[in-house]
């Protein structure tokens, strides 16, 4: 359905058409985003050479369980400690951690076009108003397939018409 920086012409000529011809997958967090865990350690690697195409940039979501985010409340007297390694982040490239008010389930409940929920990563959305996700809210038919424009410096980028927008709280 999405290659390099392009919707496929056949299974998505409009947002309703490829809504009913794609699926969300699991991602290779490893080989495509060099992400990987360790006990209690998280390694995002920024530029991942992998079998198909060069992925830069990685983002990842704390999980509650299998199929829901970890919320955040903090009330009272509380503290949220983290530490970063900055020594392998290329010059100019952005490392950040925040939180963003996303559904538990991804939207699951909420957007009836959502199959896959948070165990696909669905639901992001930031105050930035990303235009460059694909299955907003886990949907196509309120994605970016109508509208969307392939990156002229960027392979595997684009924008679409649609963002995704909500509260974020930037930590660092």
């Amino acid at each position: 359905c999405y290659t390099g920086n392009e919707w496929d012409a056949t299974s998505c000529p409009d947002n309703k058409s490829c809504a009913s011809n794609c699926a969300i997958d699991g991602a290779d967090y490893k080989g495509t985003y060099g992400i990987t865990a360790s006990g209690n350690s998280l390694s995002l690697k920024f530029i991942t050479k992998g079998s198909y195409s060069t992925n830069i940039g990685s983002r990842t979501y704390l999980m509650k369980d299998d199929t829901t985010y970890e919320m955040f409340k903090f009330t009272g007297n509380q503290e949220f400690t983290f530490d970063v390694d900055l020594s392998g982040l290329p010059c100019g490239f952005n490392g950040a951690l925040y939180f963003v008010s996303m559904d538990p389930d991804g939207g699951l409940k909420k957007y009836s076009g959502n199959k896959a929920g948070a165990k696909y990563g669905t639901g992001y959305c930031d105050a930035q108003c990303p235009r460059d996700l694909k299955f907003i809210n886990g949907e196509v038919n309120q994605g970016n397939v109508e509208g969307w424009t392939p990156s002229s410096n960027d392979a595997n980028a684009g924008v679409g018409g649609a963002g995704s927008c909500c509260a974020e709280m930037d930590i660092w």
